[in-house]
């Protein structure tokens, strides 16, 4: 909040705008740094959660259930994977090498994603899309997911009224007896599972739309990646999304007692 206040002043005292004389906020304290989030699911949760989302007393939408076993397999962020239209596909989904490509309008970094999708992907991503244009398609089919979707899925529904709380809905955390965890935790899970198969970490910021800062030759200078070293490097990632999703493949092939309500829809 404080940030979000400095910059509004600051915007609002710039020569030529004069709304304020100056900005109030000056000389203010250092912010305490934030600690980094460290959550990551084990594979016992990684199990449970992938079995739990296709047990048939789930309520929660399907496609939203999809989108979460998605972004595990897929590394992209919320926004990016939400929001995929069928025009990003590169071919179709029965192509020999399927690619996503996501606009850099929606890419935290302000470029193209341009990410290989793994044969179980491609198995989540045949389900979610059926014949709509949206990968990921809300109630109405004519617009995607919020952006929003799968986190409130997962934390559930809640609020105060009169000062007692009112569950409307409960996440998908506490119905499965998982510690509660976001979308982005998905993404920390998928890479500590690719480095815990050997995949060298360059690889796996590669797979995270991250600038190298290091390979296996010594120290990437961060203008190399981001102005001259503009090679998506397909070839890589393929390999490196395609062994993290035999990985996952293995975690789940013997089925948990959760999971043993019904059948398993993808992968």
């Amino acid at each position: 909040m404080r940030k979000a206040v400095s910059g509004l002043f600051n915007w609002a005292a710039e020569a030529g705008r004069d709304y304020v004389c100056a900005s109030p906020c000056v000389n203010l304290p250092l912010l305490p740094p934030e600690e980094p989030r460290k959550r990551k699911l084990s594979p016992d949760e990684i199990k449970v959660l992938w079995h739990g989302l296709d047990r048939p007393d789930i309520t929660t939408d399907r496609r939203i259930c999809l989108a979460i076993k998605f972004a595990l397999v897929s590394m992209l962020r919320s926004v990016e994977l939400l929001h995929i239209h069928r025009d990003e596909l590169q071919g179709d989904l029965n192509s020999a090498a399927p690619l996503v490509v996501i606009s850099e309008e929606r890419v935290k970094a302000g470029r193209e994603i341009h990410q290989p999708l793994s044969d179980l992907a491609v198995e989540i991503a045949k389900e979610a899309m059926g014949n709509y244009p949206w990968l990921f398609a809300g109630r109405w089919q004519d617009e995607p997911l919020n952006r929003k979707a799968m986190a409130c899925a997962l934390r559930g529904n809640k609020t105060k009224r009169n000062g007692k709380v009112v569950v409307r809905s409960i996440g998908l955390c506490e119905l499965l007896g998982i510690k509660p965890f976001t979308p982005h935790d998905l993404r920390r899970t998928a890479a500590s599972l690719m480095g815990s198969i050997g995949i060298p970490r360059s690889i796996i910021s590669l797979c995270l739309d991250h600038t190298v800062a290091k390979d296996e030759h010594g120290d990437v200078s961060a203008i190399t990646g981001k102005v001259y070293d503009q090679d998506p490097r397909i070839g890589e990632k393929r390999e490196a999304l395609q062994k993290l999703a035999n990985e996952i493949r293995r975690i789940v092939a013997e089925p948990m007692e959760a999971a043993d309500a019904g059948p398993r829809l993808a992968a």
